[in-house]
């Protein structure tokens, strides 16, 4: 669930840089760019831990 949602927000940055570097103009601005970029990591850090969290439980 968390990987696909930062994979869905990476994709949402990836597709504003593509249609930035077109020249088409990105639908969002370089705050809103950043804020996305920066969730993305943040919802990959808490889906890596959690799996972590899974992995070492099940060692128990």
């Amino acid at each position: 669930m968390l990987l696909t949602l930062a994979l869905l927000l990476f994709a949402a940055f990836g597709a504003n840089v593509v249609l930035g570097s077109m020249g088409v103009g990105g639908y969002l601005g370089d705050v809103s760019e950043m804020l996305v970029l920066l969730a993305a990591s943040i919802v990959f850090v808490a889906a890596i831990l959690q799996k972590e969290a899974a992995e070492k439980k099940s060692n128990k």
